[in-house]
């Protein structure tokens, strides 16, 4: 990571944001050192879950045996496979087997919604996130991660389409938690004109987030930018002072 980009963003989000959450930034790596970060999990867990303590400034790494859930292990991109009976389970379930999330009308408009679903291989063996304040000069983040409240947001949301003239600068596709931080970002970072990720509006994993989170994920092309962009957009104006006290308050309510 550059050391003065990493720093520019502390000072200018220390500035503008006050003590809200530092992003977690996400990475892939061969290094052989990220296997002391793995940590395994029994059983089910939602990977957002499993996300919780790398913004408290824990460095975490996953592999595809260190995933608690399918969509996890999927949306990271170290297996193509969905699980058993998905195009059920996504909608009305099966009677006396297996109770649906009913998130789609029916099994078959499920199976067209996967059917059309990207899927991307990992590039790497470990899939590495740490807060923004913790990359090391040799870590090359690929996306950008807040869980922010909707005050925080709207300063990122806004941030994200100063210099651009798209109505479109964020993006809320449906998919899964882990998709929308994950999967989506990491394919607009291949795109030109790459767009930001807001979500979480995943009903299952809601409850690993509390009430007034929702995420923001961008490309790091973009997040450069938007850094660039801080000291000359509307965080610089008597509006944005309103909302930053906000902000303030909040942190200490």
């Amino acid at each position: 990571m550059n050391r003065i980009l990493q720093d520019k963003f502390l000072s200018l989000w220390s500035k503008h944001f006050d003590s809200a959450q530092l992003p977690i930034c996400l990475f892939y790596s061969d290094d052989a050192s990220n296997e002391s970060l793995l940590r395994h999990v029994k059983g089910r867990m939602c990977l957002i879950g499993q996300l919780a303590n790398a913004y408290r400034g824990d460095d975490i790494a996953f592999t595809g045996d260190t995933i608690g859930c399918f969509g996890g292990k999927r949306f990271l991109g170290f297996s193509q496979a969905l699980m058993p009976n998905f195009e059920h389970f996504l909608s009305c379930g099966i009677p006396g087997q297996m109770e649906g999330e009913r998130y789609k009308k029916s099994p078959e408009l499920v199976r067209e919604f996967a059917q059309n679903a990207p899927v991307e291989a990992a590039p790497a063996k470990y899939a590495v996130f740490k807060r923004w304040d913790r990359l090391a000069e040799e870590d090359c983040p690929e996306v950008v991660i807040f869980f922010a409240p909707p005050d925080v947001l709207s300063g990122l949301f806004t941030l994200a389409a100063f210099d651009e003239c798209d109505r479109n600068s964020v993006i809320a596709p449906f998919g899964a938690g882990c998709a929308s931080i994950v999967q989506y970002p990491l394919l607009e970072g291949k795109s030109a004109e790459p767009r930001a990720v807001l979500g979480m509006f995943d009903v299952t994993a809601r409850p690993s987030v509390s009430p007034q989170t929702l995420s923001f994920a961008v490309p790091v092309s973009k997040f450069e930018r938007m850094i660039f962009n801080m000291d000359e957009s509307f965080l610089t104006t008597d509006s944005w002072t309103k909302i930053k006290q906000r902000i303030v308050s909040s942190q200490h309510s």
